[in-house]
């Protein structure tokens, strides 16, 4: 499934194009202003009802030497919202959270299995003018295809994809990875996750509410994610302690077992995919 379909559905079925017509006779300006900026509003750091497994996306973590200056980017650029769980600072974006800590990481994403993180936006010359406007370096710029690759500080990179359909600025698209063996690892990510089988440019991806994990062969090795600076991906997980007890006896390797931290009022537990990518299983970041 592509997110940007999802998207599409959501506007057909009355997204704000469709339901200013509807009442554009019946509301003042302002009534339809504060309406719409509510709508727009709560799409932030929605996420998705999860799949059959119970999973959805949930969140990526950044470990970066300065979290302020990482987090300034996200914020100006992005439009992302700060936000808390007890002491864990979070940004939200529509479809995913961020979470950025103080840490000294080995390398940027670029060499790791996750090589960067995806985003669909609304307008590709507004996102380039505000990426130019932050001295955000462009890897890739092709206005032919509407895409920019960026580099955010310490090397953490970012892809953004034109989709003028969407229902916000910028929502959450993809998590690539770059490996050995593709088809093994979307295996991999359908049988431990019950992601949907689905292609992205003709090559294989693995669709989870929220958007979807893409996997690209490398033509020279890569490193575990753990200690780059792209740490983990997260994926939030109803019924955490039970999925947990399913991973186990199908014999997946856990980084670190399931636990329950007061302090931030998450249920968590670590896995690692074949590849070396590190993930978090969450129960608790729905609806923060």
């Amino acid at each position: 499934m592509n997110m940007s379909g999802c998207w599409r559905v959501w506007r057909r079925r009355g997204g704000p194009g469709r339901t200013r017509l509807a009442i554009r006779d019946s509301l003042s300006a302002m009534r339809w202003l504060c309406l719409f900026a509510a709508s727009a509003a709560s799409l932030f750091a929605q996420l998705p009802a999860p799949n059959e497994a119970g999973v959805s996306m949930g969140h990526i973590h950044l470990i970066v030497k300065d979290p302020d200056a990482q987090q300034k980017v996200w914020v100006d650029v992005l439009g992302a919202q700060p936000s808390k769980a007890g002491p864990l600072n979070l940004l939200k974006l529509p479809g995913i959270f961020i979470i950025i800590s103080k840490g000294d990481p080995t390398g940027g994403s670029n060499g790791s299995v996750v090589n960067h993180v995806g985003f669909l936006v609304k307008s590709y010359p507004d996102i380039k003018a505000k990426l130019t406007a932050a001295n955000i370096k462009l890897i890739v710029d092709s206005a032919q295809n509407k895409q920019i690759i960026a580099e955010f500080p310490e090397q953490v990179r970012v892809e953004f994809n034109e989709d003028a359909s969407i229902p916000a600025p910028v929502i959450m698209h993809h998590i690539h990875l770059f490996l050995s063996d593709p088809a093994a690892e979307q295996a991999w990510y359908i049988k431990t996750f019950g992601a949907a089988a689905t292609t992205r440019r003709n090559l294989p991806a693995a669709a989870i509410p929220g958007g979807e994990v893409d996997f690209l062969k490398s033509n020279t090795p890569t490193v575990p994610s753990k200690g780059r600076t792209i740490d983990h991906i997260g994926f939030e997980v109803k019924n955490l302690q039970a999925f947990c007890d399913k991973l186990k006896a199908d014999g997946v390797t856990f980084d670190s077992p399931y636990r329950e931290v007061a302090q931030i009022g998450l249920k968590i537990a670590f896995v690692v995919d074949p590849a070396g990518t590190r993930i978090e299983l969450t129960e608790g970041l729905a609806g923060r």
